[in-house]
C-alpha cells in the first residue's frame, strides 16, 4: 500500500524542477522493506502478524515522507493522486507526465534499494498472483477512499493529511482484499519482486 497528497498549497510553482526531483526519492515502498524483513523471521512472516508489520510500516513511512516532501511537491508519490490533483486544477497538466514519470522510476528504484538491504537480487520477477474481480474492486475502492480522505483534509485541515493519509492507508490493508496497493506506480515495481509484497505479470 501507499500515497499520497493532493495539495496545491504550500508549494513552489517558481521552481517545478525541484518538485518533480522530490517525487523520485519519496517514492519506495515501505510495505516491501517490511515484507523482506518477514521473510528474515519465520515466526514474524506468518499472516496476521505480518500483515501488522506491513500495515505499520507503511503508515510510519507514508507520515514522515509527506510531511518532508509535502511542501515541496505536494508529495504525491502515487500517479492517481497526481491525475486527480490536475483534473482539479492543482497541478498544472504539463507537469503531470513527468510527475509520473519520476514516481514509476522512484518505485523501481525503491524496490532495488529494498533488495540491496535483504541481500536479494536488485530484481528478480515475482511469482506471486495477485488478480481477481475482488482485487481489481478493492484496488478501486481503496484508491477512491484515499482522495476521499485527502481532499476531505485540504478542504477542511490540511496539517491533517500526513497523519489522516497514514491511518487510511493503514487501515485499508485490512479492510480490502487487495491490502490496498492504491497506487499504479508502486504496484508496477512490485512485478520486479518475488517477494512476500510482490505482484506477478500478468
Amino acid at each position: 500500500g501507499s500515497s499520497t497528497l493532493d495539495v496545491p498549497v504550500r508549494v513552489q510553482p517558481r521552481i517545478p524542477e525541484r518538485r518533480l526531483r522530490v517525487e523520485l526519492p519519496g517514492e519506495p515502498d515501505p510495505e516491501l522493506n517490511a515484507a523482506l524483513a518477514a521473510q528474515e523471521e519465520p515466526v514474524v512472516a506468518a499472516g496476521a502478524i505480518a500483515l501488522l508489520a506491513n500495515s505499520l510500516a507503511t503508515g510510519g513511512g507514508l507520515v514522515v515522507l509527506i510531511l518532508i516532501f509535502g511542501p515541496v511537491s505536494g508529495a504525491h508519490f502515487n500517479p492517481a493522486v497526481t491525475l486527480a490533483a490536475a483534473t482539479q486544477g492543482a497541478l498544472p497538466w504539463r507537469e503531470v507526465c513527468p510527475y509520473i514519470a519520476l514516481q514509476v522510476l522512484g518505485a523501481f528504484a525503491g524496490v532495488a534499494a529494498a533488495h540491496g538491504m535483504f541481500g536479494e537480487p536488485v530484481f528478480f520477477a515475482s511469482l506471486k498472483i495477485r488478480t481477481s474481480g475482488a482485487q481489481w474492486w478493492s484496488e478501486f475502492i481503496a484508491t477512491f477512499g484515499l482522495l476521499m480522505v485527502i481532499w476531505g483534509c485540504v478542504r477542511q485541515n490540511i496539517t491533517a493529511v500526513p497523519y489522516a493519509v497514514a491511518a487510511y492507508i493503514t487501515s485499508a490493508y485490512w479492510f480490502t482484499a487487495s491490502t490496498s496497493f492504491a497506487n499504479p506506480a508502486v504496484t508496477l515495481a512490485r512485478a520486479a519482486s518475488n517477494t512476500f509484497a510482490g505482484i506477478r505479470p500478468e
